[in-house]
């Protein structure tokens, strides 16, 4: 982390909000793995997508994890709807509200693309609920 982005509010507020949704043990992992090339992109996504729009009241947390894991299965990105579902457990999303969201991705961006999502999020509930269950 840089001077100018450790030192600014919405930063500081991104780095609150990411913790609450994505958990300590993942911001540390990410933070300890941050190199000085993607360093700069590790601020970034701090400030502005944790510090400025997840960090806005018109939502709860709950509504912005629905609606960022269908854009996620929208576009196919694999890894980030498994992490994302990993979060509902610190947002309040359920596995109802992420099912409804995934049959309106098969709707307006196609079935294989719920599918896909479908698959990757049993997969992580499968590995949340043995995660309790230890």
């Amino acid at each position: 982390m840089n001077e100018t982005a450790s030192s600014s509010e919405r930063y500081r507020q991104g780095m609150a909000t990411r913790r609450a949704v994505l958990g300590d043990a993942h911001v540390d992992r990410a933070a300890t793995a941050a190199t000085e090339f993607d360093r700069p992109f590790q601020d970034l996504i701090t400030e502005a997508a944790w510090g400025h729009v997840w960090s806005r009241p018109a939502l709860t947390k709950r509504e912005r994890s629905i609606v960022t894991i269908a854009l996620l299965a929208a576009l196919g990105q694999d890894d980030e709807v498994a992490m994302h579902v990993r979060a509902t457990a610190n947002t309040g999303a359920t596995r109802e509200d992420i099912c409804e969201a995934l049959l309106h991705v098969a709707i307006y961006a196609g079935v294989p693309a719920a599918n896909n999502a479908i698959k990757i999020a049993k997969q992580a509930f499968e590995q949340m609920d043995a995660e309790k269950a230890a």
